[in-house]
């Protein structure tokens, strides 16, 4: 007997999800490991360097505001900032009663805010010291968790929220300004000297598919619970 027509239509979202959070944290600890081994990139000293006017102490090149915008930003990708987004928008959802994605908003920005505490914790990379630091830094340098904790953030609750959003122009706006917003946060740590580009381009790795597998977590739900209702 063939499968419903719907079964065909879908993707296998619950493959995809566990292929998606196997390979975010794959990689992060795949490239933990290798730090972790002394494996140092090429690119990082450099790129450091150029971000900075290759200036490697004191002031850097251009106008004061552009110091004080960035480090607006990168307090955009601060734990206190996340925190209040990711509850305004659970208050958001609650008023709303969009309890599924209630769940994995809440499911997936704390339990990726998690890895990459531990991560931090267990791989103990430490900061950079080829430019001066614009900010305080204290912990572990490898993820950034700036980087990761936007990523995850952002990006699962604009890839959630579109998934309960009818109009495609706002679902493309959403999503492209959480792009545009996490790509500023991780370019930031790296203009404030605080992180390697390595440690950014991981968050941004593990952040992305960390996000990519919630949103397929619920679109295999919603699938599950659109076929019970059509089975009453």
């Amino acid at each position: 007997m063939p499968p419903p027509a719907a079964d065909i239509r879908h993707p296998p979202w619950t493959i995809l999800a566990v292929a998606a959070l196997g390979l975010a944290g794959g990689v992060l600890m795949l490239v933990g490991a290798l730090i972790d081994h002394g494996l140092q990139f090429g690119f990082d000293r450099a790129i450091l360097l150029w971000v900075r006017g290759g200036v490697a102490h004191g002031v850097p090149p251009g106008p004061a505001w552009l110091t004080r915008s960035i480090l607006d930003i990168t307090a955009l990708g601060g734990p206190t900032v996340l925190v209040l987004v990711a509850a305004a928008t659970a208050g958001l959802l609650i008023v709303q009663r969009h309890w599924l994605t209630l769940a994995l908003v809440l499911g997936g920005t704390i339990s990726g805010s998690l890895v990459v505490t531990a991560v931090k914790a267990l791989i103990g990379r430490t900061r950079p010291a080829v430019t001066d630091h614009l900010v305080a830094a204290y912990d572990a340098s490898f993820p950034s968790g700036h980087a990761a904790n936007s990523a995850c953030v952002y990006l699962t609750l604009a890839l959630l929220l579109l998934q309960i959003t009818e109009h495609r122009a706002v679902r493309r706006y959403g999503l492209g300004a959480a792009l545009l917003l996490v790509a500023a946060i991780g370019f930031s740590r790296v203009y404030l000297g605080v992180h390697w580009p390595s440690d950014v381009l991981a968050g941004w790795t593990f952040g992305g598919l960390w996000a990519v597998a919630w949103w397929a977590l619920g679109a295999a739900l919603r699938v599950r619970v659109a076929h019970r209702r059509g089975a009453r």
